[in-house]
């Protein structure tokens, strides 16, 4: 894929990187990057211009390989078995953990792989059928609260994110009492949702766009303190009296654990200076995300913290997909 003369621009005048370039064993061939969903999807759009930015920048092909299938468990038990060398990395998002928290996977999600950057980060927002009472989130929590069982909330599906984000809400709130309504995607349940025949989804900004532009629903409010830029108003969870709740998604380039530690510094900093390329941060935006930042480490124990969390909401609400 070409880039836009801008994006081309842009790399011509950001420094390359030749100590780490030049001091490194690393790519000594091409780099195959998974991508365990299908061709067009968001992991798609964000995988495939950061492997070309860091084609141009460390001299080696970067081979996007779409495997996709069970929830992403395929593509990545692949990325599993591969030699911890960087030369096959992974381009995930949050279904990597929600699906290691609600079913058994061939690999072990934690031990088994390493967060190597953190390319993204995005809420979800909370939206509400028209005739729902409440009007935010505080007032959804009183509303529930007060009518036990007698709100559904919808999702794409069982062990989806939309149904972990709200099984989590439902606890940081004192143990609210809702009924789940599964669906195959959340374009149905949104059908349903602006019908009235389910009350509440937890879901992503570009899921919700058309019907919230359109005046068919209530936004009551976003499941993290990082409010989109172009995103409808709404309160936060601190604002809605919830500090210690949140949840979202994100997009992360992952590896094999066990890399050398040079190659490791390297793959994360060329893919933090991919971020600033106009054509990903332009993605990201419509996704209502953030680009991510920070070193290796960091990235990891964002995604430790994931997983942790993910699989304890799943023992809890007793969710299993098999």
């Amino acid at each position: 894929m070409r880039l836009h003369r801008r994006a081309l621009i842009a790399l011509a005048a950001t420094p390359a990187l030749p100590a780490l370039a030049q001091g490194s064993a690393w790519p000594q061939r091409p780099v195959r990057v998974v991508v365990p969903y299908p061709p067009g999807g968001s992991n798609d759009a964000v995988a495939r211009p950061l492997a070309e930015i860091m084609q141009r920048r460390l001299g080696q092909p970067f081979v996007i390989d779409n495997r996709p299938g069970a929830g992403s468990t395929i593509g990545s038990a692949e990325v599993a078995r591969a030699p911890a060398d960087g030369h096959v990395l992974m381009v995930t998002s949050s279904t990597f953990a929600t699906s290691a928290a609600v079913q058994r996977t061939p690999y072990d999600a934690a031990q088994d792989f390493e967060m190597v950057a953190l390319l993204a980060t995005a809420p979800l927002v909370v939206i509400a059928a028209p005739g729902f009472p409440a009007n935010t989130l505080a007032e959804a929590v009183a509303y529930i609260r007060a009518n036990p069982g007698k709100v559904d909330y919808g999702s794409s599906g069982p062990g989806s994110i939309n149904q972990l984000a709200t099984e989590l809400f439902a606890r940081e709130a004192g143990g609210l009492q809702m009924s789940h309504v599964p669906y195959r995607g959340m374009g149905p349940a949104t059908t349903d949702l602006v019908a009235g025949t389910i009350q509440l989804i937890f879901t992503t900004m570009p899921s919700a766009a058309g019907v919230i532009q359109g005046g068919r629903v209530k936004v009551l409010g976003w499941t993290s303190e990082q409010r989109p830029a172009n995103g409808p108003p709404g309160p936060t969870p601190r604002e809605s009296g919830l500090p210690n709740y949140e949840a979202g998604i994100w997009w992360g380039l992952l590896a094999r654990r066990g890399l050398p530690a040079e190659v490791r510094a390297l793959v994360n900093a060329t893919a933090n200076e991919a971020l600033a390329d106009p054509r990903l941060a332009n993605y990201l935006a419509t996704e209502g995300a953030r680009p991510g930042s920070g070193d290796a480490a960091s990235a990891d124990r964002f995604l430790q913290a994931d997983l942790a969390r993910w699989k304890a909401v799943a023992t809890a609400a007793n969710i299993r997909v098999e």
